[in-house]
C-alpha cells in the first residue's frame, strides 16, 4: 500500500508544481512589457527566475514536497513590510487539494483491493 500512496502523493506534488507554474504565467508578459502583478494575485512571470526555480521531490515513502529556489519566492508567497503578498504555491496547493485526495484515495483502495486478493 506504501508504494502505490507514495507514488500518488508525488503524482499530487507535480500537480502542484504545475499549477503554481501556470499562476505565474497565465496572461503575463516578461522582460520590457511586464506589468507587476497586484496584491493578493499570484506574481507575473518576469525573467523566469521563480518559475524554473519551482521543483517537486519525494521526501520519504508516502510524502513529497514542491519547493521554489528563487530568492524571491518566500517574500512574494508572504510579503514583506515594502511589499504586500503574491501568493502562488498555497493557491496552488488549495486548488489541487481534492485532485490529490482522490489520487491517494484511488490508491489506497488499489492497494485494499490487491491485498484482498492476495
Amino acid at each position: 500500500m506504501e508504494a502505490e500512496v507514495g507514488k500518488a502523493v508525488l503524482q499530487g506534488a507535480r500537480l502542484v508544481e504545475d499549477r503554481a507554474k501556470g499562476l505565474i504565467t497565465e496572461g503575463s508578459a516578461s522582460g520590457k512589457g511586464h506589468v507587476a502583478s497586484r496584491p493578493g494575485e499570484a506574481p507575473n512571470n518576469n525573467l523566469g527566475d521563480l518559475v524554473r526555480g519551482i521543483t517537486h521531490d519525494q521526501t520519504g515513502p508516502t510524502s513529497s514536497v514542491v519547493v521554489s529556489q528563487s530568492q524571491a519566492a518566500l517574500s512574494l508567497e508572504v510579503g514583506t513590510s515594502r511589499m504586500a503578498a503574491r501568493p502562488y504555491m498555497g493557491p496552488a496547493a488549495m486548488m489541487e487539494a481534492g485532485a490529490i485526495s482522490k489520487l491517494v484515495a484511488g490508491a489506497v483502495g488499489r492497494a485494499a483491493a490487491k491485498a484482498q486478493t492476495d
